[in-house]
């Protein structure tokens, strides 16, 4: 029914999020991957999903398209649910969460708090073939700022003509390698290797 929700940041908690869009606040649940990504920024825009339960109505809010993807197809593994799917995006990033399953790594699941043996395997059975298919290009090494860092230099490469596949490569590459980045530093390194 929703796709996003952007707008004024009103309350922030690691669990929650209230963004007032046109005088509505949208109470909107998300991880603590999230919630890390939106720092300090006070106009945000979340991809979000709406369940829909018997008592209640409840958006949950993602902070890249990769994370509400993962999100969608933990859902449908038997036994999991919202929160259990949240509780497994704050205890890893992406990435993690999608070379774990992808790897078969029963133990790295389970470790999330609340995932048992059989659930963990009833992931990787159901999502593995499904999430190697996912990009998960977006995923932050770090949390903190990732996200805005590389959407600032792609922007940027993008504006001077680069094509954006080639330019998220490169970014991709380039923040595995180096220790906390400028923006500065990252456009640089990039157009020396584009």
């Amino acid at each position: 029914m929703y796709s996003f929700i952007s707008g004024t940041v009103v309350e922030k908690s690691p669990t929650y999020v209230v963004i007032d869009n046109q005088g509505i606040g949208y109470m909107i649940n998300i991880s603590l991957n999230t919630f890390t990504a939106i720092g300090e920024q006070e106009r945000i825009k979340l991809f979000v999903h709406l369940a829909i339960r018997e008592d209640a109505h409840v958006l949950y809010g993602f902070y890249t398209e990769q994370e509400r993807e993962l999100f969608l197809q933990l859902i449908t593994v038997s036994g999991v649910g919202c929160n259990t799917a949240r509780l497994i995006l704050s205890s890893m990033t992406v990435r993690e969460a999608v070379d774990a399953i992808a790897t078969n790594n029963i133990r790295m699941i389970q470790s999330v708090k609340g995932i048992g043996a059989k659930t963990a395997q009833r992931i990787v059975v159901d999502l593995h073939d499904k999430v190697g298919k996912m990009e998960t290009g977006g995923d932050e090494k770090s949390p903190a700022g990732y996200n805005t860092l590389k959407d600032e230099a792609l922007s940027a490469l993008m504006v001077l003509g680069f094509n954006k596949i080639a330019v998220e490569k490169t970014l991709d590459k380039l923040l595995k390698q180096m220790d906390n980045p400028s923006v500065e530093e990252l456009i640089k390194e990039s157009l020396r290797l584009l």
